[in-house]
């Protein structure tokens, strides 16, 4: 090779030089926090996560290659401050938030450490009045993500337990006050619409396994009582103690998601909560690329599901309503 080839080798390579530093940028590994408020053995939490990365995967987001994620699991106050605060301290690129005490542990957490880390949040009731954003459709600052419910579905849960048990004339709203600052919101709507039900509504507020078990034993001793159960961390988390306790009592119940209903629950109305995740992946995606989260609105759901478990309605004696098991989205046999 000879000096002028050298020359003209070094020139073609020097103008490669930038495109191959791009290049070498844009393939960099993205960090991201995701904090949920379960135990990760849940089933429920492993759908959300699957639902998650099925969303990033399908936007060209590997977990491991061009995005290095990090999982923490909180069911229980302390963990959720420890990891909101670990989390934070890692300064990722964003944090997806699961649910309303999540973005409460994150939030007061940022008044100690790092305040510009963009977060996702998923299920959070009312983003407006827990003054997370001032405006559904303008959420300003480094917060956005996706509501859980409208509280107007209240009115269906009172119709879709009168409809199951047509002799129903009580039901009792079961959830915990330190894990649903929301509850009273839907109480208002519930308690409007139940006299059209001919139901009377019941506050069973419970902060404890115990104190649940104690209210619903003197639920009971009236007849034609029911239950309608609010999403929060509790319910949510001890799903299963709830539905045994209905089981118990023989309470005909109607739930807020899913989960409920595939463990025992006579029956679930709410939003999909797969859905909403893999919606999620899609704001992450768009933040990743550089969009402000002020810019990107707070969603609501827009996919809702019912779900009729038939072999619960048989162990209460109740026959489900033809109309109804056609609205079904899935029915459990």
């Amino acid at each position: 090779m000879n000096r002028r080839d050298v020359v003209a080798a070094l020139a073609g390579a020097a103008a490669l030089w930038p495109l191959a530093a791009r290049a070498q940028r844009s393939r960099k590994t993205r960090r991201m926090g995701v904090l949920m408020s379960f135990s990760p053995k849940d089933p429920e939490a492993q759908m959300r996560v699957a639902a998650l990365e099925t969303g990033l995967r399908e936007r060209g987001w590997e977990n491991g290659r061009s995005l290095s994620v990090e999982y923490r699991w909180a069911d229980n106050p302390d963990a959720l401050r420890k990891y909101s605060m670990e989390l934070l301290g890692m300064a990722p690129d964003l944090i997806l938030a699961n649910s309303t005490p999540v973005m409460a542990a994150l939030m007061a957490a940022a008044q100690h450490g790092r305040q510009s880390v963009p977060i996702v949040f998923t299920q959070v009731t009312d983003p407006i009045a827990e003054g997370l954003v001032p405006s559904l459709a303008q959420p300003g600052g480094r917060l956005t993500g996706f509501t859980s419910f409208d509280y107007s579905i209240g009115t269906k849960w009172l119709e879709l337990l009168k409809q199951s048990a047509p002799n129903l004339t009580r039901a009792a709203l079961v959830f915990n006050p330190q894990t649903a600052p929301f509850a009273e919101l839907f109480w208002q709507r519930i308690e409007a619409a139940a006299p059209s039900f001919a139901i009377m509504p019941i506050s069973a507020g419970a902060r404890t396994f115990a104190e649940l078990e104690h209210t619903l034993e003197g639920f009971t001793r009236e007849p034609n009582g029911g239950l309608i159960v609010l999403a929060d961390v509790s319910t949510v988390n001890y799903r299963n103690a709830v539905i045994a306790l209905a089981a118990r009592y023989r309470l005909p119940a109607v739930y807020p998601e899913r989960i409920f209903a595939a463990d025992g629950g006579l029956l679930s109305y709410g939003s999909d909560v797969s859905d909403i995740f893999r919606r999620a992946a899609g704001y992450v995606d768009r933040i990743l690329k550089g969009e402000k989260p002020a810019d990107l609105p707070v969603q609501t759901p827009n996919k809702y599901e019912l779900v009729i478990n038939l072999k619960t309605a048989k162990t209460l004696g109740l026959t489900m309503p033809p109309e109804l098991l056609a609205l079904a989205n899935e029915v459990m046999e």
